[in-house]
């Protein structure tokens, strides 16, 4: 009698797995271009740190305020480490207890209201008033520096996520060009709107009112703070490729470069036939 009710516990767990099997495999098939939906950051070593896009397009809004605020490149990357621990680059409306956000920053706690820490910019700037209150925060290990803000029960995890943190806010503070690129379906319907949604968003994130020629925009990085000009077009063209998800860009010229959507290996950086003229265009 036990060896007939083994065998149909084997039983079940085979179908069930089979059914497992059959839902993954039809999901792959209605959904493809998925797949492909990732923003990757090429490293000097010849390896790649991967974000899904959505959690990249977040990655960018939070880089550029340390950007707009002239903050080290170390703030971004203590950032971007405490959210990937936090919420998985995601801003998500649940957590522990009362924790919300980017950040999963808890109202009860002072960080705000529930809307307030919901919108990823109000929650990106309080994580960073935090942050920079630290003493020295810039000299401490990643994650003291994330717990020192935090308080969270888990205070080691952070170093978890420092390598991916690392190489996004060096490409996304402009300091390694050319070296993210995202791999996208190309959007249906690809007009006007483009323009106008990077220039929104451009102005959201970096505070920069942007031109808009022809259904191109135009960034002159001499208009953000900071001073260093090739490596503000680096940070604005770089974010425009991880925003682009949101934005619909398809693409975006630098300094002699320009990436094009695409959604294999095609997507990335290869020398432009138009103007180096110190701009950023992005269509």
């Amino acid at each position: 009698m036990r060896r007939r009710v083994l065998r149909g516990t084997v039983a079940v767990v085979a179908l069930a797995a089979l059914a497992v099997a059959g839902v993954a495999a039809l999901l792959t098939w209605v959904v493809p271009e998925r797949v492909s939906e990732t923003c990757a950051v090429a490293l000097a070593d010849g390896s790649r740190q991967v974000l899904d896009a959505d959690q990249a397009d977040n990655a960018a809004l939070i880089t550029a305020a340390t950007v707009r605020r002239q903050l080290p490149a170390r703030a971004a990357t203590i950032a971007l480490a405490t959210a990937v621990q936090e919420s998985k680059l995601r801003n998500i409306g649940y957590g522990d207890r009362d924790s919300l956000g980017l950040f999963q920053q808890r109202p009860s706690q002072g960080w705000g209201t529930p809307d307030q820490v919901m919108d990823p910019h109000y929650a990106t700037n309080a994580f960073l008033d935090a942050l920079v209150a630290v003493p020295g925060y810039t000299e401490l290990p990643v994650t003291e520096a994330a717990q020192r803000v935090q308080r969270s029960a888990y205070p080691d995890a952070y170093a978890d996520h420092e390598p991916e943190g690392r190489a996004f806010a060096s490409a996304l503070t402009g300091n390694s060009p050319a070296t993210l690129t995202c791999r996208l379906p190309m959007p249906t319907g690809h007009d006007d709107d483009a323009a106008a949604a990077v220039a929104g968003r451009l102005e959201q994130d970096f505070g920069v009112a942007a031109t808009v020629e022809d259904g191109v925009v135009v960034v002159d990085p001499a208009l953000l703070p900071g001073g260093d000009v090739d490596r503000l077009a680096w940070a604005v063209a770089q974010w425009a490729v991880a925003t682009s998800v949101d934005t619909g860009a398809t693409t975006v010229e630098v300094a002699g470069q320009v990436w094009q959507r695409a959604d294999g290996n095609d997507a990335r950086w290869r020398p432009a036939d138009g103007p180096d003229d110190g701009t950023v265009r992005i269509w």
